[in-house]
């Protein structure tokens, strides 16, 4: 299936039903009162995350979702029924935004997480509501309030623990392959990799974590060239960026001048993801003898000035991957435990009523 990211709809909460004007009429009692009852709710329109869906296709088939208006109110104090909600599944990972006002309105990170996106109208008051003693036959009655009608912007960003950065042909969707069970596709031409892909590496809870690979990244990118500036968005979520750059590019590039154009490009688009934990990973080792990969490797640090780990992989040859991935699991279980300590802390000294 094609991967779709992104879609416009139009949601429409129900309307809320009008209070009724009614006065009680049974044999025997004259002048029954007012009895009219209160119309029922609007429906409102809800996202709720769902791990079966993995793109946001659906929407471009159906645009508009509508939930139910409320009843309006009857005679004998009956209230009307309320609008039935109206619960749209979304993929995981879903930003929601309202084009005419750009606020966010927010994201659907769990499965089973639901996001009210349209609010139904409210009810309207029967007259009921308004006898007094001074008001003993009130034909007066609210009218129901419209529900929310809004667009909404819907964008996918893909929930991964580690993202793969690049150039094309930088060897990444072959990383993936070679570390998780996914399979995109490989060929040695530009843009082989057209939309995101996801693996899970590892095996056991603790272990296992996700890894993105998206399009290459290429110069000018920030500027709408290419296509991963479209996908860039999908590494914004990611604890941990691997930058990979092919050791020995076949049209003869320095790897130190592709990184900083990877660099550039990123801190065009988002001074938080150039400032987000970056490894260095070159890719296609096995294309070396140990002592020039040795000299090549010692060069790009001093040149970039290097500061975080270098590691240094073939795909083909699987070398470095079991380093590489036990790298990733411990650095991603320490980012858990440091944040179980900050929900856990408590304050030392708390507040005592007594002493102020």
């Amino acid at each position: 299936m094609k991967f779709v990211d992104e879609a416009t709809i139009r949601v429409e909460a129900g309307d809320g039903g009008n209070g009724c004007v009614s006065f009680r009429r049974e044999k025997y009692i004259p002048k029954g009162g007012p009895d009219g009852g209160d119309g029922g709710d609007g429906g409102s329109v809800w996202l709720i995350g769902d791990n079966g869906l993995n793109t946001l296709v659906d929407f471009r088939h159906q645009r508009q979702y509508r939930a139910e208006h409320g009843q309006n109110g009857m005679g004998r104090q009956m209230t009307g029924r309320k609008g039935q909600d109206l619960l749209v599944s979304v993929p995981v990972g879903t930003r929601v935004i309202d084009v005419d006002t750009e606020e966010v309105v927010g994201e659907v990170l769990e499965h089973g997480q639901r996001l009210l996106v349209a609010q139904g109208g409210r009810h309207g008051l029967g007259n009921i509501h308004f006898k007094s003693s001074t008001n003993r036959v009130p034909r007066q009655a609210t009218s129901g309030t419209s529900g929310d009608r809004r667009n909404l912007y819907l964008e996918l960003i893909v929930l991964a623990d580690v993202g793969l950065l690049g150039l094309p042909n930088a060897g990444k969707s072959s990383l993936i392959t070679a570390m998780s069970a996914a399979r995109p596709r490989i060929a040695d031409y530009p843009f082989t990799t057209l939309y995101p892909n996801l693996g899970v590496v590892g095996a056991g809870s603790d272990r296992s974590f996700v890894i993105a690979d998206i399009p290459g990244v290429i110069q000018g990118a920030a500027e709408g060239a290419g296509l991963g500036i479209q996908f860039l968005k999908h590494l914004q979520r990611t604890r941990l960026l691997l930058h990979l750059v092919d050791i020995e590019p076949l049209d003869g590039a320095d790897p130190a001048t592709q990184v900083r154009e990877i660099e550039a490009e990123l801190g065009k688009y988002s001074l938080e993801l150039i400032s987000r934990e970056r490894w260095l990973v070159l890719s296609k080792c096995d294309l070396l003898d140990e002592d020039t990969l040795a000299d090549i490797r010692a060069r790009l640090v001093e040149v970039l000035h290097w500061q975080g780990p270098v590691f240094s992989v073939s795909s083909v040859a699987r070398s470095g991957l079991k380093a590489l991935e036990d790298a990733i699991v411990a650095h991603l279980q320490l980012q858990r435990a440091a944040a179980t300590t900050i929900e856990l802390e408590v304050d030392p000294e708390p507040y005592d009523p007594i002493r102020t």
